[in-house]
């Protein structure tokens, strides 16, 4: 599809990517199951197509359909979200370089870099997303990058992404995001100035918790860099898997918007419940980071493109009563599911200091807030009412 830029994202969602016509005049794209194809003399190694090397049929028709998404030059699907990440951050450091790193990350990101940085020869720095005046100060001569998340997990805090991107432009480090949370329907951030963009396509991009992938998406040279990262390390996606997350992008926009009505909706009235002390949510007015959350997302987040619509299907909260009401709304509640991950078609709630957050020490995790009695929810398509009446009755029980 040529004149994507000129189509709502409900659209481009559908037919980004898709070829017509299609191998053997199919609509739905094909799996191309086969590891082996004939090779030109002469061929780059990277160039041969072959399943490790990301470069078959079935990888090279979802690489265009995500990178057309995102608003990107290029993309590489990998086997998870953290083949995206480690691929990333490889890509562009090497031993003896420094990193700055957002203080409030996705538990298995914070727990790679402090278990496995100086493995690599890597050092880093966390700093406040929030507080670029700190940034220049901890930047070292070997500072190569900066990594931050669209929206931080579990507290669904939103950084100054624009000045994150403009300190990097400004300094000449490479600009890496976790955009998992946001998804493109509410944020692009390669229109906004970042590098790379990374995805857990395992979450919304896929959409059904039926797979495990990972997205990177940027310039054409900053995604080739990576995917011949990957292509060592091996972390390439699955034919099958990658046929069932481009049939699940067809649906994202949909889901989204739906999502980020529900947990508006969701979050505005467990705030208004007697029995919730703490609702994190940036689409509330209440949130530290509304204002920048509402500049970034629900407008043209300083990328002129209309698409942008939301505040995310996440938010957390701490119910009054600690840790005991925590577990028992876990298991009160009817229509969510009592199981991590997120961003799929069904509710689901968790407590991250036992799951997502599990393998951080009790000290990490209290320094960035992520308490035993913090629930994370992660809304699905349910129809709204019903979400909410299950939370309430549930509280209500507590």
């Amino acid at each position: 599809m040529s004149h994507h830029d000129e189509f709502q994202i409900e659209t481009t969602a559908v037919h980004a990517g898709e070829r017509r016509p299609g191998p053997e005049g199919s609509v739905v794209f094909p799996i191309y199951q086969g590891t082996v194809y004939s090779v030109d003399e002469g061929t780059d190694y990277h160039d041969i197509k072959y399943l490790r090397l990301n470069s078959t049929p079935s990888q090279v028709y979802l690489h265009d359909k995500l990178a057309i998404l995102e608003g990107s030059e290029a993309a590489l699907a990998t086997a998870s979200g953290m083949a995206a990440i480690t691929a990333a951050l490889h890509s562009v450091l090497r031993a003896g370089d420094h990193l700055l790193i957002g203080d409030t990350l996705y538990g298995g990101t914070h727990d790679f870099i402090t278990h496995h940085a100086a493995d690599n020869g890597w050092s880093y720095t966390f700093v406040d997303p929030h507080r670029p005046d700190t940034w220049e100060p901890a930047k070292q001569p070997n500072t190569k990058a900066f990594y931050v998340e669209s929206i931080t997990n579990p507290l669904m805090r939103v950084g100054r992404l624009g000045e994150v991107a403009d300190f990097t432009t400004e300094h000449g480090l490479v600009s890496i995001i976790d955009n998992t949370f946001a998804t493109p329907v509410n944020f692009q951030p390669i229109k906004a100035g970042f590098d790379l963009s990374i995805h857990s396509a395992t979450k919304y991009l896929n959409g059904h918790s039926d797979l495990v992938a990972g997205a990177v998406m940027g310039s054409a040279d900053r995604v080739n860099a990576v995917r011949k990262t990957l292509n060592h390390y091996g972390g390439s996606l699955d034919a099958h898997a990658g046929f069932l997350l481009a049939r699940g992008l067809k649906t994202l926009a949909l889901r989204v918007k739906a999502q980020n009505a529900n947990a508006l909706a969701l979050a505005s009235a467990l705030e208004a419940h007697p029995k919730v002390d703490v609702v994190n949510y940036p689409g509330l007015e209440s949130h530290p980071d509304h204002e920048i959350a509402r500049a970034l997302f629900t407008g043209s987040g300083g990328t002129g493109d209309v698409r942008h619509s939301g505040f995310g299907g996440m938010l957390s909260i701490r119910p009054a009563g600690g840790l005991e009401a925590a577990k028992s709304l876990c298991e009160l509640v009817q229509l969510p599911y009592s199981a991590p991950s997120l961003g799929g078609v069904e509710s689901l709630i968790t407590r991250p200091a036992v799951t997502s957050h599990g393998g951080m020490t009790a000290e990490a995790r209290a320094a960035v807030g992520v308490t035993d009695d913090l629930v994370r929810i992660s809304c699905g398509i349910e129809a709204v009412d019903d979400l909410v009446i299950d939370f309430m009755r549930a509280l209500d029980k507590l």
